[in-house]
């Protein structure tokens, strides 16, 4: 998990994060290095980083609200040289047993136009949810709005987001937590510390 001995990554990572959002046309909300600082002083943040040159790898952060019965991974970005490494998959396992073990009864929310997010979050057991059952969620509604992508999801015609949206119920499917399966092969090929 990102502490805030990673401040010195903060801005690179959201310029990265503004730069991909640019390129794949997704409009997602600009998040300034301060935010990014933010999300790493609270502990809801993982970061990679290259243990060989320092470089940051791989970063994303958590949203929680309404009193903690949603948590939503958001800002999920590789840096360009470590793509195809499996690092979002591993970001992803971490912040997923962070979430189970420190909001064990909340449900975990993911907007991704990604397949390999998309493909991760199934195999930790989220399912997709249409926009109108996501819309039809009074706590989910009111409590979201300080969530970075809210107005990006209110602001579209749902039919039109280029989002899955995705929702881990651990009432539904309680699962173990998430075992990573290519971290060693990550480690001995970059040197990267999750």
């Amino acid at each position: 998990m990102a502490t805030s001995g990673d401040h010195s990554y903060a801005a690179e990572i959201a310029n990265e994060m503004a730069y991909s959002s640019a390129r794949r046309g997704t409009g997602i909300a600009h998040r300034t290095p301060e935010y990014v600082m933010k999300k790493m002083d609270e502990g809801i943040a993982a970061i990679a980083v290259n243990a060989d040159n320092g470089a940051w790898a791989g970063f994303c952060y958590l949203e929680v609200w309404q009193h903690q019965k949603y948590v939503a991974n958001s800002g999920l970005i590789v840096a360009p040289g470590y793509r195809g490494t499996g690092i979002s998959k591993e970001i992803k396992i971490t912040l997923f047993n962070h979430c189970r073990a420190g909001f064990p009864e909340a449900k975990l929310f993911s907007l991704s136009t990604s397949p390999a997010v998309i493909h991760v979050n199934e195999s930790l057991g989220y399912k997709a949810v249409s926009f109108a059952e996501l819309m039809n969620d009074e706590l989910f509604l009111t409590g979201c709005q300080s969530w970075v992508n809210y107005n990006d999801l209110m602001d579209r015609e749902q039919t039109h987001l280029p989002y899955v949206a995705m929702v881990y119920d651990p009432k539904a499917e309680p699962v173990k937590p998430a075992r990573s399966h290519s971290s060693r092969y990550a480690l001995e090929k970059d040197s990267l510390l999750l």
